[in-house]
Order: C-alpha cells, then structure tokens, then sequence
C-alpha cells in the first residue's frame, strides 16, 4: 500500500474531512496531510477546533496520538451544540495503525509535490470553489494545487469534495474540467436509502463513497441492495 494524500480547504464540512482522516488510520494508511487557512478557520467555527499551521501536531486534530477517544479532548465537542457529528461509532482505538505526515501549505519541498513520489490517491475535501477553480485553471499557487496537479498528470486517483449550494455555471464548468482531466468529483452529497437516524450517519454516507474510490473496505454504511 502506498501513501495518500488528504487536502483540507475552506468549504464548509470540515467534519468530513476529520472522519475521513479517523477512517483512513483505522485501516492503517499514511496520511499526507495540508490545510489551508480558510480551513483551519471553517474548523474554528464549524468545530471549535483550534490548529496552529506553523506548529501543526496531529494532536491538534485528532487528539489522544491522532486517534480519538471518549476521554479525548473532543470530548468538549459532545457538549456543545455540535455533539451530533460525533457518536460512539466513530471512536479510533486509542492505538490507531496509520498516521499523518503533516505538510504546510506552502512547503513545496514536500514530496507530493512531485510526480515521483508515490501514492495511491489524493482526496480534497472539503473541497472549496476557490480551489476547486485553481486545480481545473492548472495554477499551482500552494501545495494544495500543486499536488493536485501532480495526481492529474500522472493519472492517479484525485477525488474533490466540493461542499457549496446552489451551483453557478463557473462552478459547473470548472466540475467539468476536472471530470475531464481524469479526477473524480464527488460531492457531499448524502443518499438517504440506507436510512440514517443521525447526522453522523449522514457524514459516513460520503466519506464510506470516498473510501470506495480509494479501494478502502469499510462498513460505514448498507449498500443498496444488501
């Protein structure tokens, strides 16, 4: 198995994002992590997260050693409005098998900013309209693009999550673009016939649909006809 890479940018559901990373250490991957700023703020806001770019520890996103426990610092989160994205189900052992290499958004010494480091997909998600705009226009201004860029010219897998409504035709065409260019665009956009009861059911929809185009097994939700 080789490495991925997960990008997190300004969109709203950054929730998405942090249960993708939970799930992809549970099953034992190297997670290549970057964030932009308009992130780190959407994980302020949405989540009351509080993560320094600088002086990135995984701590800071996932505590208890990037894996989540109901004694973690998380626990805050279930007392406050936000509890609903988080249940029970979606608790890490306290000794999760993966773990995140973490890149600054501007470092392009990192290696996946090249085409010869290798990996096995990178995920953008949540995926703004910003950039979803500067990976269709092929304008590597941070890291975030340019390993985006580099997964499109090497035919590997690249998966946008765009998280906006209603969907303007620059929108649309820059979807297009990409689809065409070879990356997958899949929207956070729940189905509803495996009949959720909570917001985390909700959530696992998206994330079990990433997971399927990483060629992740996972048991996150009843597939139609099971």
């Amino acid at each position: 198995m080789r490495d991925l890479v997960v990008a997190m940018t300004g969109a709203s559901g950054a929730i998405y994002a942090i249960r993708l990373l939970e799930v992809l250490l549970a099953a034992g991957r190297t997670v290549h992590l970057t964030i932009s700023p308009a992130a780190q703020l959407v994980l302020d806001k949405e989540l009351d997260v509080a993560i320094d770019l600088d002086r990135f520890n995984a701590a800071q996103l996932l505590p208890a050693d990037s894996g989540l426990s109901d004694d973690s610092a998380l626990r805050g989160l279930r007392s406050s409005a936000r509890v609903a994205a988080f249940d029970a189900s979606s608790v890490l052992s306290e000794k999760s098998p993966g773990r995140i290499i973490y890149h600054h958004f501007r470092d392009f010494t990192a290696g996946i900013a090249s085409g010869s480091f290798l990996t096995d997909g990178m995920v953008v998600c949540p995926c703004s309209m910003g950039t979803l705009a500067s990976i269709a226009g092929g304008h590597s201004e941070n890291l975030i693009h340019r390993a985006a860029d580099v997964h499109l010219k090497e035919r590997r897998p690249l998966i946008v999550v765009p998280r906006e409504t209603p969907l303007g035709q620059i929108q649309l065409q820059n979807m297009l673009r990409l689809a065409e260019a070879g990356a997958i665009v899949l929207p956070a956009m729940p189905g509803f016939y495996h009949n959720p009861v909570t917001i985390h059911d909700l959530i696992d929809f998206v994330v079990g649909r990433i997971c399927d185009h990483l060629r992740i097994e996972h048991t996150l939700f009843t597939r139609w006809g099971e």
